[in-house]
């Protein structure tokens, strides 16, 4: 396992790690593959206006069980569908969910004449997604719900199936209205994962994370579990009291590993893990990776400088075979655990992409945006052969081969 030394020296400088070199997590040479990429004359990522080959500050991306790639254009209020993996750097998308066409943008399509009027193909503020069953999941933020097709979408502005948060489609109240929350309601929800017979929500603003045994069936479907709170009618930061292993703050993203469950709990700084599923309202969870205290909540444990062991917002996690991959997103760069390694808190990580060792940060690297640089990069999903990187502050979404070690 590879932990930097820590050395005390003068205000102002750098702290250098004096250990072995970090195991590299991807593909030597940056992505494969460049999703919405646009420079100015000065070499600076730009947004751009909405087109089939544009993004602007993506923080979702899934593959289908089809093989769909499925990118959440967070700025642009819309959902992006490619039918195969694109092979070329910026391939326009094929398939348009929430807006009427590629060259539009806003919340909940509006038109000339009126303001959006929410349905189950609009939009605002689509973040984390995943595959589901044969289908795909989607959080719709600040619609406080979540979106589930059956089938990937097969054209344009296809309807979603059925809704989670919400009675019906043209409701979008946050804690449908009311200033508490209860196990039928979402407030702005930014994660959602599928672990193959459980529905799992990050409900962020509700500083929770909902569970559902089976794919919902119908529309505003209560959750059956709640993690982070002790009941579904609280919502308090930390649940109200002192940080703890079973209290969140920014919930955002879950992804499972070897048997464990795992939460990105961004506002705590931390991933919080369950060596098993969950099975009671509130359960602390067993290990901890960013903290070594479940108390412990500071970015880089309260130094200005990143660690092995040490997260800024991890917004998102993903897993790689028995790895597991963390977007440490204020650090813009990615961390990987061996399952085996995450044992009682404060594990360092083994491997690293995107900085050249583990006391680097910055956006970019300081620099212009390049094929291995991230800037705050939001949401994570893989493949076998590619980590599929939401570049959110480069306006992009990476495929980005693994390393030979950690694909084998």
């Amino acid at each position: 396992m590879n932990t930097a030394l820590r050395v005390s020296l003068s205000p102002g400088q750098k702290r250098h790690a004096v250990a072995i070199a970090p195991l590299p997590l991807l593909a030597t040479g940056g992505a494969a593959v460049i999703l919405g990429e646009s420079s100015s004359d000065n070499g600076q990522i730009v947004p751009l206006a909405p087109a089939a080959h544009t993004l602007f500050g993506p923080r979702g991306a899934c593959i289908a069980a089809d093989g769909s790639l499925w990118v959440s254009d967070t700025g642009h209020h819309r959902l992006l569908g490619w039918p195969t993996l694109p092979d070329e750097d910026n391939a326009p998308a094929q398939i348009l969910i929430g807006q009427p066409t590629f060259a539009h943008e806003g919340r909940n399509a509006p038109s000339a004449n009126k303001s959006g009027e929410p349905g189950a193909a609009t939009l605002n503020v689509p973040a984390g997604m995943t595959a589901c069953g044969t289908g795909i999941a989607l959080a719709d933020g600040w619609n406080h719900r979540v979106l589930i097709w059956h089938q990937p979408p097969r054209y344009h502005n296809q309807p979603a199936d059925l809704v989670l948060g919400q009675a019906d489609f043209h409701s979008v109240a946050g804690n449908r209205g009311s200033d508490q929350p209860r196990a039928d309601t979402l407030f702005w929800p930014y994660g959602v994962a599928w672990d193959g017979a459980r529905l799992w929500v990050a409900d962020s603003g509700n500083r929770r994370v909902l569970v559902w045994n089976g794919l919902p069936t119908h529309n505003g479907q209560a959750a059956d579990l709640v993690l982070g709170q002790r009941s579904f009618d609280n919502r308090d930061e930390n649940a109200g009291a002192t940080p703890d292993a079973s209290s969140m703050r920014w919930p955002h993203s879950i992804a499972f590993l070897d048997g464990k469950v795992c939460v990105a709990d961004a506002g705590n700084n931390r991933v919080m893990v369950w060596r098993q599923t969950p099975t009671m309202n509130g359960q602390p969870c067993d290990d901890l990776l960013g903290q070594a205290k479940s108390a412990g909540v500071d970015h880089n444990q309260g130094d200005y400088w990143p660690t092995a062991a040490a997260l800024n917002m991890p917004y998102a996690i993903t897993t790689i075979g028995s790895w597991l991959v963390v977007a440490d997103t204020a650090t813009s760069r990615l961390l990987a655990w061996h399952a085996d390694s995450i044992t009682g808190s404060g594990a360092a990580a083994q491997r690293l992409a995107a900085q050249p060792d583990w006391e680097a940060k910055g956006d970019n690297r300081w620099l212009a945006a390049a094929r291995d640089s991230l800037c705050w990069p939001f949401g994570l999903c893989s493949s076998a052969d590619y980590a599929v990187i939401a570049d959110a502050g480069n306006n992009r979404v990476m495929l980005w081969r693994w390393s030979a070690e950690v694909s084998a």
